[in-house]
């Protein structure tokens, strides 16, 4: 009786298990494609503007 229940047990635990592992799964892909959709609509006229920023190094005479 007692490694039937230990089985049971184990069982329970590796479902438990996979379950957790789906959800986790489930939430990067949604958090991915959240960024995609983010990246590809947000960034459609700002990405475009014309800004002059100076010279990062400057230069050497």
């Amino acid at each position: 009786m007692f490694e039937h229940q230990l089985q049971q047990f184990r069982h329970d635990d590796l479902v438990r298990r996979a379950e957790q592992e789906r959800q986790a799964r489930e939430a990067v892909r949604l958090r991915r494609a959240a960024r995609r959709e983010a990246a590809a609509g947000g960034a459609g006229p700002e990405s475009h503007t014309r800004r002059h920023r100076r010279d990062r190094f400057i230069r050497a005479a």
